[in-house]
């Protein structure tokens, strides 16, 4: 967070004094200006001293250059501020008025600790104080509390606070009172007194509205997102977040590089990496800029973090090892002892560990450059990355870091230091040790932060793993999980969900191990369950009706149409490039500050053996899950579950991989000898998986439909090139869960029965318009098309149909994948866009290239134009996940549309389809796929 108001809104002068009431008026007046606009005030004040030198009025001189020192603070650097305190000095001196200087030196003493010298700030405080009396004994004894947080001496913090606020309430020091009371909030916030510190900062606010401090205002507005942020509520933190970086940009204050590193540690809570790191970088690089020595090793932790969990090692340790000579430099060793684990973190490639520690709760060092608060999320433990820098350090050093992070007041750090130890330990065969380590890191599972309770759970299960209680590993793998669900229900933003989903990942492979070792086909599929898709069971958060958020959108498509425009004419589109940009983020914020809109509910429930044999009838359901590099497959066909060891995924992931390019060459227009090239290609490698991933299940599914759910590098394979998938009816689902949702989904109620038929050809492709026009007579309506195939239409068009074909260039945004998009005639369609239906087509047929491929995060956790279908409530999605060849889909699509128009079920009709085409063009149709349930096309009005 930033420094709070005793960190960058400066102190006014005091309301009396030896000064003349015009005088204290005229320096009140500017002091209040510094606080609401320091840009503003600086003019004014230059202005007000150069008059007041000029008329030999020292005291007001002083009062100016107090004022210019406030904004200094704020706006340029620490240098500037400190020669203004001490000019102010001098003239208070000079003009016989030692309160005035006082004042300054007050300010001084601050500013000296902001440059990385909050010993000697204290000493000078502490010569000050005797002399001082009344109000400005109480704003020297708030300085001092501020500078005590510096130093890491909590308690002594805290008597300072209730030392000033009594006499700045009786005097009526409103100006003081809202920045002292924001300062101690942060100490409330430290100790895990979130009422107390909302109760402050809300009081804090409204004096700031009365007085009208704008920047003042703004910076409580930052410290109430840091304390929703550690309540885990991400929405109303981003929410206050937003609202505070608006006015810092328009004042053009240095709190903006603060208020980066507090959205980055929130980024980072829910998994956006790339995000956070982007925002520390900035971080550092304003903080460095203008000077903020006490901020910058706590940001270096933060970007220490991000780059090792962007597997930078190198960049982490660097950082980490930074932040630990500059803590020490300042004096601070509870945070020198953060960082140095940090550092061990680092050296065993595991990001997760030590860095997240400020996510624990609980008593400890506050960050002193802002008064610093502990964010609100933690990281859980993974496997050590490849490629260390460093040997890895013994459990011994994790063990004596734990300790010292216990003593240094950081319980959340300390449990993810002895885990790791631990981990070690195990490896090197010294369970007695790892035993010890685990005991006190299971502690904290029942109070302090989610991430912090889920990871004490973690702890607890691999403490009962190593006394052979396997049973109770999973009980406690499972309660972590809970605890994650619960918080994650709290989110309306479809990617903080999917992305927040990372950190189920290790408790989820806990209890998958635990299965796999006692064999039970059925234990296997429950847990395989856990760790995949997850987020797409959850209720969808419908963005309400909003006149900015629509202007947004529509804002986008055109500024993509005008970028489209130039690119083909070949000219620039720097200035375009930028409001894209600024759209998108203003469209995601939007959407990130999104409640979850009722009542918090994980998902649906987990559909277990039972329920899945009684939906599948006559058809297989086969689940590939993958562990520790290993790929095995549950398959329930006929009643009967069964657990199959498939060996390594090394040679599937290449196999994989060889299948788009061979189709994007069966694809070109190339000569005869590059097709046959290609066309073996494929039939090799499709051949091989065919032996890898379904062969050895042949005894246990015969020749049933297939219900496939994918793992990993499977998600986007297209599975009619494997031999035992051609011309059978199969169907791809991103959980078992999902698929029985879809496939169970209740008919629709009365008045929704029937629905209508949506044709849609987008601009720009050679064959969509005639393809249109064909499936369109085939169901009896118009199709869409030209200027009539908008966004908005399009949108009406979707709601509550029975079918869509939407018949347009298909784009997956691989770094923001919710603006994936189909390109309508007045731009794309984005995920954000369908996100607004309040009742998803049933079938839905996607033409365009690549549109049933997903970007893939960890615990396959999809976000893509076929998930979000899905997630709104579309039971079957028909879709490639691989280049389609724009002008040779229409006979493959009309003879789909034939099919389900004939009644055929959707899996029956496309691989029937694929089958007829599949002699003159195969890379037209095998890349399609059928996702979600074999459902049929019901005839209108049933």
């Amino acid at each position: 967070m930033t420094p709070t108001p005793t960190g960058r809104a400066e102190t006014p002068a005091p309301s009396g004094g030896a000064e003349a009431p015009a005088a204290t008026g005229r320096a009140e007046t500017l002091l209040r200006l510094a606080e609401a606009d320091p840009g503003r005030l600086r003019p004014v004040a230059a202005r007000v001293a150069r008059a007041a030198r000029a008329e030999g009025d020292a005291a007001l001189e002083s009062a100016a250059e107090r004022a210019l020192g406030v904004a200094a603070v704020h706006l340029l650097d620490l240098t500037t501020a400190a020669r203004h305190f001490r000019a102010a000095i001098r003239l208070g001196e000079r003009a016989g008025l030692p309160e005035q200087a006082a004042e300054a030196r007050i300010r001084l003493a601050f500013v000296t600790s902001l440059r990385g010298r909050p010993q000697v700030a204290l000493d000078e405080l502490d010569a000050l104080l005797p002399v001082l009396h009344g109000v400005l004994r109480a704003r020297a004894e708030a300085q001092r509390a501020a500078v005590f947080n510096h130093l890491g001496r909590a308690e002594d913090a805290m008597a300072g606070y209730r030392a000033a606020v009594p006499v700045l309430r009786r005097t009526g020091d409103h100006l003081w009172l809202q920045r002292v009371l924001s300062n101690r909030a942060v100490m409330h916030g430290y100790r895990q007194e979130l009422t107390a510190a909302e109760s402050d900062l809300r009081e804090a606010e409204g004096l700031c509205t009365v007085l009208d401090l704008d920047l003042s205002l703004a910076i409580v507005r930052l410290n109430l997102g840091w304390v929703s942020a550690l309540r885990g509520d991400v929405p109303a933190a981003l929410a206050c977040f937003d609202r505070a970086e608006e006015r810092f940009r328009a004042l053009g204050t240095h709190q903006l590089g603060w208020l980066l590193a507090d959205r980055g540690e929130l980024l980072l809570s829910v998994g956006l990496v790339s995000e956070a790191r982007l925002a520390a970088r900035e971080a550092v690089d304003r903080l460095q800029r203008t000077r903020r020595a006490i901020g910058l090793p706590e940001v270096r932790l933060l970007l220490a973090r991000t780059a090792g969990l962007d597997g930078d090692d190198g960049e982490a340790v660097r950082e980490a090892r930074r932040a630990v000579t500059e803590f020490t430099r300042q004096g601070r060793p509870e945070w020198a002892a953060l960082a140095r684990f940090a550092v061990l973190r680092s050296l065993t490639g595991d990001p997760a560990a030590g860095g997240q520690a400020r996510a624990d709760g609980g008593e400890r060092a506050p960050a002193p450059g802002r008064l610093e608060r502990a964010p609100a999320s933690g990281r859980l433990e993974r496997a050590p990355a490849p490629g260390r820098l460093e040997r890895a350090p013994a459990p011994g050093r994790l063990e004596r870091a734990a300790v010292e992070l216990d003593a240094a007041g950081w319980p959340g750090a300390a449990v993810e230091a002895r885990v790791l130890a631990a981990r070690l330990a195990l490896e090197r065969g010294r369970v007695a040790q790892a035993r010890r380590q685990l005991e006190q890191a299971a502690r904290p599972r029942f109070g302090g932060p989610a991430l912090t309770r889920a990871r004490a759970w973690h702890a607890t299960a691999l403490l009962r793993l190593t006394r052979g209680n396997e049973r109770g590993a999973a009980t406690a793998a499972r309660a972590g999980l809970r605890v994650l669900d619960e918080h994650r229900a709290t989110l309306g933003a479809t990617d903080l969900r999917a992305y927040s989903g990372q950190y189920r990942l290790d408790l989820a492979a806990l209890g998958l191990g635990v299965a796999l070792r006692g064999g039970r086909a059925e234990a296997v599929l429950a847990w395989a369950e856990e760790g995949r898709a997850s987020h797409l069971l959850m209720p969808p958060v419908h963005p309400p009706d909003d006149p900015g958020l629509a202007r947004a959108l529509t804002d986008l498509r055109s500024v993509m149409g005008e970028i489209n425009e130039l690119r083909r004419a070949g000219r620039p589109t720097g200035r375009l490039d930028q409001r894209r940009l600024a759209l998108e983020r203003e469209i995601r914020d939007h959407h990130r500050r999104l409640p979850a809109g009722g009542p918090a509910s994980p998902g649906a429930r987990q559909a277990g053996a039972s329920m899945l044999a009684g939906a599948l009838g006559d058809a297989a359901l086969v689940e590939f899950v993958l562990l520790e590099g290993e790929l095995h497959a549950v398959t329930v066909a006929g009643g009967r579950l069964s657990l199959h060891h498939l060996g390594p995924v090394a040679p599937v992931r290449d196999l994989a991989d060889r299948v788009p390019f061979a189709l994007r060459r069966l694809a070109r227009r190339t000569s005869a000898a590059n097709r046959d090239a290609a066309a073996e290609l494929l039939r090799h490698a499709a051949d091989r998986l065919d032996a890898a991933l379904l062969r050895p299940l042949a005894a246990a599914v015969g020749d049933r439909p297939l219900v496939v759910i994918p793992t990993g590098p499977l998600q986007a394979l297209p599975w009619s090139i494997l031999p035992s998938c051609a011309g059978r009816p199969t169907t791809v689902s991103p959980s078992a869960t999902l698929w029985y949702a879809a496939a169970c989904a209740p008919p629709p109620r009365d008045g929704e029965a029937g629905g209508h038929v949506l044709v849609v050809a987008g601009p720009g492709l050679p064959g969509a318009l005639g393809e249109a026009e064909a499936v369109a007579r085939l169901h009896g309506v118009d199709a869409l098309t030209g200027a009539d195939a908008g966004a908005e239409p399009v949108l009406a068009g979707l709601d509550g149909a029975r079918l869509a074909h939407l018949a347009a260039h298909g784009r997956l945004h691989a770094a923001h994948p919710l603006f994936s998009s189909l390109h309508l005639s007045d731009g794309p369609l984005t995920l954000y866009d369908l996100e607004r239906l309040r009742r998803a087509p049933r079938v839905v047929v996607l033409a365009a290239c690549e549109s049933g491929r997903s970007i893939v995060r960890a615990g396959d956790e999809l976000l893509g134009l076929s998930a979000t279908f899905l997630a709104h409530g579309a039971r079957t999605v028909i879709a490639s996940v691989v280049p389609v060849p724009d002008a040779e889909t229409a006979s493959p699509m009309v003879a789909l549309h034939r099919l389900l128009a004939a009644g055929h079920s959707a899996a029956t009709a496309l691989a029937e389809a694929q089958r007829e085409v599949s002699g003159d063009l195969p890379g037209a149709s095998a890349g399609f796929v059928c996702v979600g349930a074999d459902v049929r096309l019901d005839p209108p009005g049933t």
